[in-house]
C-alpha cells in the first residue's frame, strides 16, 4: 500500500510540476506568418503593404524559383509583435489579394541541420588495416 502511495505521489508531482526540458517541444505562436497561394504579379510591396494594417511589418519576403526568377506563389510576412500577427492571421486569411484568395497560417520553425554532422551515403567504408 505504501508503495502504491509512493507512484500517486510520484505521479501527481510529475503532472502537476511537468519537467521544463517537455515543454521544448511546445511550439508557441510566432510573429512570422507563412502565406500561400499569392498571385505572380504580387511584390514584396504590395504584401507588407496589404498586412501592415495589422501592425509593423518587419519583413515581407516572397520565395522565388532560382532558375527562372518567378514567384513560387508562397512568401513569409513578419510582424513587430506576435498580437499584430495574430490580428493579420485572422483577418486575412481567404481575402483576396491582386485577384486571388491568399491562405495565412503561422510559420513554422527552420530546421537548421547541422552540417558537420555525416550523412550516410551507400554502404560502410571497410575498417583500416587489423
Amino acid at each position: 500500500m505504501a508503495a502504491l502511495r509512493g507512484i500517486s505521489h510520484n505521479l501527481y508531482t510529475h503532472i502537476s510540476h511537468p519537467n521544463p526540458q517537455l515543454l521544448f517541444f511546445f511550439r508557441g505562436f510566432s510573429s512570422k506568418l507563412f502565406v500561400k497561394d499569392i498571385s505572380f504579379s504580387t511584390t514584396e510591396e504590395t504584401l507588407a503593404e496589404a498586412f501592415s494594417k495589422f501592425g509593423e511589418v518587419t519583413e515581407a519576403k516572397i520565395i522565388r524559383d532560382k532558375v527562372r526568377n518567378r514567384s513560387k506563389g508562397y512568401g513569409y510576412v513578419s510582424f513587430a509583435k506576435e498580437d499584430e500577427a495574430k490580428r493579420a492571421l485572422t483577418n486575412m486569411n481567404g481575402k483576396f489579394l491582386d485577384g486571388r484568395a491568399i491562405f495565412v497560417d503561422p510559420a513554422r520553425p527552420s530546421r537548421h541541420f547541422d552540417s558537420a554532422m555525416q550523412v550516410a551515403r551507400g554502404p560502410p567504408e571497410p575498417a583500416g588495416d587489423s
